[in-house]
């Protein structure tokens, strides 16, 4: 077997690296485990859903709202403003993205990778089939490695570690009778006993929901953690269908490339975003962004081409990334930050400026007077020189 390009793994980023190469003609394969869901919110903007052409149907539920909760108790509803937040089921929306693919012309493979041969000039994958349990070889003059934040592509890469969140949730029945619940709102808690470092989620997912949490502390929980989260919510008499956990990267690794052969996309490259967590979009992206790469690459037979993915994801998305890791550092390490945080929250154009940034995926620019104010109040509570409650 000989390929153009070998994509491993078949979650958003690399079935969208595999998509975008095989409708340009490549001869492509697309390499996946099979079987794992991954713990997830499912949220994905508008944004997402235009440049990636998301069919309606795999929406089990559109979000026109988000609760933030605080650890007093205080929340703050929050309208989401011309369209709304679409939610999917990983277990179906990732495979109709590898369906996808494959109608587009990539070969599907189950299996497991294991690792890279290099013969003279050749660059050969080895990967165990998941049916046979044999070693099997395909030639291929580029790697995407897609696959997750325990990467194993990643080691072929002269990469840092990456931070990681390990993420933890229960998916439950939708509830018909509890009061606090609304199948079209986001419920986020922001309290330290619910995540020490990060947050608390519940999800609507149409028939079912979402309820988890992350940290990056090795020594908290997480399934303590959600059994709170869903006595506080009054979710704890659900029934529960699966529970899932997995790690998430929140740092985007500052290489991509082997300037050789191999260039990495979405958990792989640490293409999560801080503060919210979201993954889904910015995989789709960086999986657009490697397959561009890979493309250039085979084109020019030049390796300095694989940096392209790198230099592109982060030119468009590398503020916004900032931006929120200051702000996950800065209000989500203590209760009297998160308390101030829901604070801050209140107020219009925080709002507006956020969910605008989010469904469009990038930085909202207001006018002067509103980010002064919006400013001014983000130091006054950074200083202390309010109350926690004050709006």
């Amino acid at each position: 077997m000989k390929y153009d390009a070998f994509v491993v793994g078949g979650g958003p980023a690399g079935s969208t690296a595999a998509w975008d190469m095989a409708r340009a003609g490549l001869k492509v394969a697309l390499l996946d485990r099979a079987g794992r869901i991954k713990p997830c919110g499912g949220a994905i903007p508008p944004r997402l859903i235009r440049d990636f052409d998301i069919p309606d149907h795999l929406l089990v539920a559109k979000i026109t709202s988000a609760r933030m909760i605080s650890p007093t108790g205080r929340f703050v509803d929050i309208p989401i403003e011309n369209g709304f937040v679409g939610m999917v089921d990983r277990e179906d929306y990732d495979e109709w993205l590898r369906e996808r693919a494959g109608k587009a012309g990539a070969e599907r493979l189950t299996g497991t990778w294991l690792r890279i041969e290099r013969e003279g000039a050749k660059t050969v994958v080895v990967w165990r089939d998941k049916v046979t349990g044999e070693e099997m070889k395909a030639e291929t003059r580029v790697v995407i490695g897609a696959d997750g934040a325990n990467s194993q592509v990643r080691n072929e890469v002269p990469a840092t570690k990456i931070p990681l969140v390990f993420a933890y949730h229960e998916i439950i029945k939708a509830p018909t009778t509890v009061a606090n619940y609304d199948p079209t709102r986001c419920d986020v808690y922001y309290d330290g006993r619910i995540s020490p470092d990060f947050y608390g989620w519940v999800f609507p997912h149409g028939k079912t929901a979402s309820i988890g949490m992350g940290t990056e502390l090795p020594d908290v929980s997480l399934k303590d953690c959600t059994t709170l989260l869903r006595q506080m919510s009054g979710l704890d008499k659900e029934e529960t269908i699966r529970k899932e956990g997995a790690p998430i990267p929140l740092q985007p690794l500052d290489v991509w490339d082997n300037g050789k052969d191999v260039v990495l996309s979405g958990d792989a490259a640490g293409v999560v975003a801080p503060s919210s967590g979201e993954g889904i979009y910015y995989a789709h992206a960086g999986g657009r962004y490697a397959a561009e790469a890979a493309m250039a690459f085979l084109k020019s037979g030049k390796p300095a081409d694989l940096k392209l993915a790198r230099a592109g994801f982060m030119k468009e998305h590398g503020t916004v990334f900032k931006v929120l890791r200051m702000m996950q550092d800065k209000y989500y390490h203590s209760d009297d930050r998160r308390e101030r945080f829901v604070s801050l929250c209140h107020d219009v154009d925080v709002q507006r400026m956020t969910f605008e940034s989010y469904m469009n995926k990038k930085m909202t620019k207001f006018q002067p007077l509103k980010n002064l104010k919006i400013g001014f109040k983000n130091l006054a509570h950074l200083s202390g020189l309010v109350p926690p409650q004050w709006t």
